[in-house]
């Protein structure tokens, strides 16, 4: 008998191990599923019975695909409310899980990408397989990197992050690794094993750590070590358009395709996204990060480049994307900067950092 529930919970010996159970939507976080989670948690760091939690995604395709697309486009179409709210709940599920003072070991098999990486990457123990592709691929529908992603692609090395930020583009185990978005890599057909290893009862942190670690194993080639001279340079400029030139000056195939690929993201996304990135390397913490990822979503959800990439890239999937501006040239500083201004009466700040996240855009840096 199927278990319709969309997030399963069982505790065995001291881990409790949470699944993610939408395996049909790629395991896609619905505000429910967030609550769910934020409640297990909650209630996982009191229960001194709890030694770890483990989260997994149901089926084999992946942990987690993201938030539920469709509903926020049809909300947004319909200039509704609720997508803020769900933001909300799911900026501050990510803070707690950055914070869980037990281990927390996200296996992040198969796809995983923007609210998956969200519950997953921020994870003290984070364990992907060589079928993981992990993204932030916001861009491509008008939107911005959130879910604390803003911080953990400012944190990667050198100019890895605003490449894989400005290009939404996937990574496997070995650049998951190489960018500090995982810990190991375990070989799928392991993980069952590892399951049950981290279902018994466990012992202290080290204990847990110890048992990931005796199924890690050297993960696959990646493909960015090898493109570090070109990425670091061309993604230091300080605007878009001057990335895209040296992209295009380089010479080298590789960043020509990274300029092709550009091209055809909304380009007020990309420079909201650059500008976001930029001021997270400047934060002290992932929540002020994520208050400013909240005043960002609030307003790339009220510009109609979301509704249209969502219908272009998932709805229609005709991939022919109408952008407002429709060019970087026409896409105003000002603009830009409005995405990152403190909201407005009526609007609710999410207020996880104490003090204010305002953080003003260095001359040259607004996109």
């Amino acid at each position: 008998m199927n278990d319709d529930r969309p997030v399963l919970l069982e505790t065995r010996g001291t881990c409790l191990h949470l699944t993610l159970n939408r395996p049909r939507a790629l395991n896609a976080l619905s505000h429910t599923m967030v609550r769910l989670l934020d409640e297990a948690l909650s209630r996982a760091e009191q229960d001194e019975s709890i030694g770890s939690v483990l989260l997994s995604g149901a089926g084999d395709r992946g942990l987690c695909a993201g938030g539920d697309i469709r509903a926020l486009h049809d909300d947004a179409r319909a200039s509704g409310r609720a997508s803020l709210e769900f933001w909300r709940d799911e900026y501050r599920l990510n803070a707690r899980i950055a914070r869980f003072p037990k281990p927390y070991v996200a296996l992040m098999d198969g796809i995983v990408m923007g609210g998956g990486v969200g519950v997953s990457a921020h994870a003290g123990i984070r364990v992907v397989t060589e079928r993981s592709r992990v993204a932030m691929p916001e861009t491509a529908i008008g939107f911005v990197p959130d879910v604390g992603g803003t911080r953990l692609l400012a944190s990667a090395p050198g100019e890895l992050g605003t490449h894989l930020a400005l290009t939404g583009r996937s990574v496997g185990a070995a650049d998951a690794v190489l960018c500090g978005l995982a810990d190991h890599h375990v070989p799928a057909r392991l993980l069952p094993a590892l399951i049950e290893a981290l279902r018994e009862p466990a012992g202290q942190d080290a204990s847990v750590a110890g048992t990931v670690q005796r199924f890690a194993t050297e993960p696959p080639a990646g493909e960015l070590a090898a493109q570090r001279d070109w990425i670091d340079s061309c993604y230091a400029a300080d605007s878009v358009e001057e990335i895209l030139r040296q992209l295009r000056g380089s010479g080298v195939p590789e960043a020509e395709a990274a300029a092709d690929e550009l091209l055809t993201k909304s380009p007020l996304a990309l420079k909201v996204t650059l500008a976001a990135v930029r001021r997270a390397a400047r934060l002290d913490s992932l929540e002020a990060v994520l208050d400013q990822e909240f005043r960002v979503s609030s307003r790339a959800f009220e510009h109609p480049d979301f509704v249209e990439g969502v219908r272009a890239r998932i709805i229609d999937k005709d991939n022919e994307p109408q952008w407002k501006p429709g060019s970087l040239a026409e896409v105003d500083d000002q603009e830009v900067a409005r995405f990152f201004a403190p909201l407005g009466p009526g609007e609710q700040e999410l207020g996880l950092a104490p003090g204010p996240t305002h953080t003003p855009v260095d001359e040259g840096q607004a996109g």
